[in-house]
């Protein structure tokens, strides 16, 4: 007697496929609140990085015309020729006068209360001081 030929059947059963949600779920439930911090934390990465280069340009501007700009002049001497910078570069030391990860300007004090100078952001609640995510990052820590 001959037997019936054998079909092969491909595919999943729906335990199988129930079983790969579980566990999506279970490792979606581990993994998505460490990953929920990760976004503040990259901003406070990005303020100081461009902390850095704000205060690298304003040390160019020193260079070049022996004092930083004034308070008053602020981040924008950078960018456009202040009056009386009579050695101010050609194009400028930045592009543009970046704004904190939040959308805020960043903020100068010159003499500051840190140090020469002082470039800083208020972190995530604008406010100074806080904590976390609304700490203050400033060229200071470094």
């Amino acid at each position: 007697m001959a037997s019936a030929p054998r079909t092969s059947r491909s595919g999943f059963t729906l335990i199988e496929v129930l079983v790969v949600v579980v566990i999506l779920g279970i490792l979606a439930a581990v993994v998505v609140p460490r990953l929920m911090d990760r976004p503040d934390e990259a901003r406070a990465v990005r303020a100081r990085q461009d902390i850095q280069a704000i205060v690298t340009a304003l040390n160019l501007y020193r260079l070049d015309n022996f004092s930083y700009p004034s308070t008053d002049q602020g981040l924008d001497a950078l960018v456009q020729a202040p009056p009386g910078a009579s050695n101010w570069r050609a194009g400028g030391y930045l592009d543009r006068v970046p704004v904190d990860p939040w959308g805020r300007p960043y903020l100068y004090l010159n003499p500051g209360r840190n140090g020469d100078i002082d470039v800083w952001s208020q972190g995530a609640d604008g406010r100074s001081g806080g904590e976390g995510a609304n700490a203050d990052v400033g060229n200071w820590g470094e």
